[in-house]
């Protein structure tokens, strides 16, 4: 068995990515008239950006494919390898081709390239090396040159593939900003998980899972107790004669006024109630009600529509849904 080389583990990573960060300070010198060019191509283009490499150089083109396609930018991915093979049927006349390669001399690359030019569509080079055959043969060029990988040995692919992935991020961000994407545009494409809840799920989708308690100001004592426990959230609204939000009452309210050795028999809901609940419209996002809860250290909301009380929005809700 080889023996371990000794080395300075966090030296190392620090080292690592200090190199790293570095080349992506360096990639702003490449900001230039062929990026803005290329930001422009593609947010004008009717068909897909197809993006394509090989190796590492793949692997990345794969996340740009993903970041593009959910920010609204339409994109594919094709392998150059695969390419030759039959997978050039992809391409269709308004697609625009982006290669990504740190040599740009790859023999898949020269194979792929007069291939990809015969169809007439333009040819965006990602590339490390803008003298290479790619550069020279692209429309534009997205430079991602290092000056060393982060590898000891200046081999293993790991700056120049950080610098691609900067430079895919910052053609994404540009596309997002050009078409104005926002959060709910966002949310549409991220319905699944944590994530997509937190953009679309409303204070009503929750609220209307549990019936809405409550009392009048009225209600004695023992009704409002067994109004609280039937409805298993530790909380009942109390309402007027009109149906108006009056107040709330808490498992905390009636400790309270236990504690104030107030007579059971003489307790009412408007005696113990507190005045001017926090409240929240249904249609406000759920974790909009997370924030609320936060800042004023409750664990429940009252739920309006317009001035309407129509529910209660629990922090077990949030919790269950995966919002915390």
């Amino acid at each position: 068995m080889k023996n371990r080389t000794v080395i300075n583990i966090a030296q190392v990573a620090k080292r690592t990515l200090q190199l790293e960060a570095a080349a992506i300070d360096d990639l702003q010198q490449y900001i230039n008239g062929d990026f803005e060019q290329a930001v422009e191509l593609i947010a004008q283009c009717s068909g897909r950006l197809v993006i394509t490499g090989i190796g590492k150089s793949a692997i990345i083109g794969q996340k740009i494919v993903a970041t593009l396609n959910s920010t609204g930018t339409p994109a594919s991915f094709m392998h150059a390898a695969d390419a030759i093979h039959g997978d050039l049927g992809m391409i269709q006349d308004e697609d625009i081709i982006l290669c990504i390669s740190k040599s740009g001399n790859s023999p898949e690359i020269k194979v792929l390239v007069p291939l990809v030019k015969n169809f007439g569509n333009k040819l965006i080079a990602m590339v490390g090396n803008a003298s290479s055959y790619l550069a020279q043969e692209a429309d534009l060029i997205l430079d991602t040159t290092v000056a060393q990988e982060a590898c000891p040995n200046n081999l293993a692919p790991t700056t120049s593939t950080t610098a691609q992935l900067a430079m895919g991020d910052a053609l994404a961000v540009c596309l997002i900003e050009w078409h104005g994407f926002t959060a709910g545009d966002f949310a549409k494409f991220h319905p699944g998980g944590t994530l997509g809840k937190k953009l679309y799920l409303k204070v009503g989708d929750l609220s209307r899972q549990h019936p809405a308690p409550h009392v009048q100001l009225d209600s004695t004592l023992k009704e409002v107790i067994v109004n609280i426990s039937s409805g298993m959230l530790g909380v009942t609204a109390v309402l007027d004669k009109e149906g108006a939000l009056a107040g709330i009452i808490t498992d905390g309210d009636l400790r309270r006024m236990l504690e104030k050795e107030i007579p059971a028999e003489s307790g009412t809901a408007k005696n113990i109630m507190s005045k001017h609940p926090k409240t929240i419209q249904k249609d406000e996002l759920a974790i909009n009600a997370l924030e609320m809860m936060r800042e004023h250290d409750i664990t429940q909301l009252l739920v309006l529509e317009d001035k309407r009380y129509i529910g209660i929005i629990h922090l077990h809700d949030l919790i269950r849904e995966g919002i915390i």
